[in-house]
């Protein structure tokens, strides 16, 4: 009989053992978060209301935590996904995507990690891509049912944010915060990082100042405000979140899409034959005779007269993009180097190309269509 509960009394142990170590790996590989948080209750608070109302109202948002390692960034964000996920209208609407700045070490394995997380291999199959931009923006437009309400909020978690911001033309980070501040599919985007100094770094600056207003100066925001307070009309006596907008945009016009709006359609095509080679070289650097022969292949297909324009006036047309600085050069040019193979990097990324297009005052039918084809006519 003592033998037969002597066996009984081991093969409990046996099992709280397990159990015990059940637990502690799951907290020791973070896949189960601690049940209290302690000196984090307020940024907890703050963080899982920005989820809420981006699961629950469909209002991006983005955040950026920043901690020494250790100090409880995973915690926090895995404590504020599982509150989340336990509200019922939430669980099974929401999407997350985990990317890490140590494994994703470009916008390129970003991009498909992104397709995988949210199970669109087949919906993107072989389709080919202009951009980047316009990649992210098919797999977030598969995830609608319908109108903007019944689209599936997505929350990125960034690990090691300040790496992407290392990527080349920090790609991701741009089009995820242009995502955030438009009326897409709902998105919450949340960096976590160790960098303290990380508002210090160049390229980190350059992508938050682009989406986030920094200036303390009150000369900037009386400037907004006379904008503003120049559309007060007796028809329009109110001062509107509208006029505010507007007048933001004013202030913060793009002075090289503007550039764009002047220029002569020779210019425009060969801005765009550069926004190919960036797309099939993924941003390394063109010369000349790259551009003249992208911009003969539109010629060539498109068999018209009216874009056939001589070499010669092609390089001064390739020559005043220079001086306008839409291009510039990646080295000191040298007495004896040929002109036509000069490495040269284009200064505007895709979006401004594109929205400088839209604006351009009777861009031709054919061009536009070549501006916003897939890669290349290859």
């Amino acid at each position: 009989m003592s033998s037969r509960k002597s066996k009984s009394n081991n093969l409990i142990q046996a099992e709280y053992l397990s159990q015990v170590q059940r637990i502690l790996r799951e907290r020791f590989c973070h896949q189960s978060p601690h049940s209290n948080l302690f000196g984090v209750q307020a940024q907890y608070k703050h963080l899982i209301e920005l989820l809420k109302r981006t699961a629950i109202h469909g209002e991006s948002n983005s955040v950026l935590i920043v901690g020494p390692r250790g100090s409880g960034k995973t915690m926090l964000i895995n404590h504020a996904l599982k509150e989340l996920m336990e509200v019922e209208e939430v669980s099974e609407n929401v999407l997350q995507v985990h990317l890490n700045g140590l494994l994703q070490i470009n916008d390129k394995i970003a991009l498909k990690e992104i397709t995988r997380q949210l199970n669109l291999e087949n919906v993107v199959g072989d389709k080919v891509f202009g951009s980047f931009a316009e990649n992210l923006s098919f797999l977030l437009e598969a995830l609608k049912k319908g109108d903007r309400t019944s689209s599936c909020p997505v929350i990125f978690i960034l690990d090691e944010f300040d790496l992407f911001a290392h990527h080349k033309n920090q790609t991701l980070l741009y089009n995820l915060f242009d995502i955030s501040q438009s009326a897409q599919t709902p998105v919450a985007v949340i960096g976590l990082t160790c960098r303290l100094s990380l508002s210090e770094d160049r390229n980190v600056r350059d992508v938050l100042q682009k989406h986030f207003n920094v200036s303390k100066s009150l000369r900037s925001l009386h400037t907004l405000l006379m904008l503003a307070l120049n559309r007060v009309t007796p028809s329009h006596p109110f001062m509107t979140a509208a006029d505010l907008m507007e007048a933001n945009q004013l202030c913060s016009m793009d002075s090289k899409a503007n550039i764009v709006h002047g220029l002569s359609v020779l210019e425009i095509c060969l801005i765009i034959a550069m926004k190919h080679l960036n797309d099939i070289y993924e941003e390394e650097p063109f010369n000349f005779q790259m551009v003249y022969n992208e911009f003969q292949k539109f010629v060539q297909r498109k068999a018209h007269s009216v874009y056939n324009f001589e070499k010669p006036v092609v390089m001064k047309a390739f020559e005043h993009l220079q001086q306008l600085e839409l291009i510039r050069p990646m080295e000191r040019t040298s007495v004896n180097a040929q002109r036509e193979y000069q490495l040269m990097k284009l200064l505007l990324d895709n979006t401004q190309i594109m929205n400088a297009l839209q604006k351009y005052p009777n861009c031709p039918t054919d061009v536009r269509q070549w501006a916003t084809s897939s890669l290349s006519w290859l």
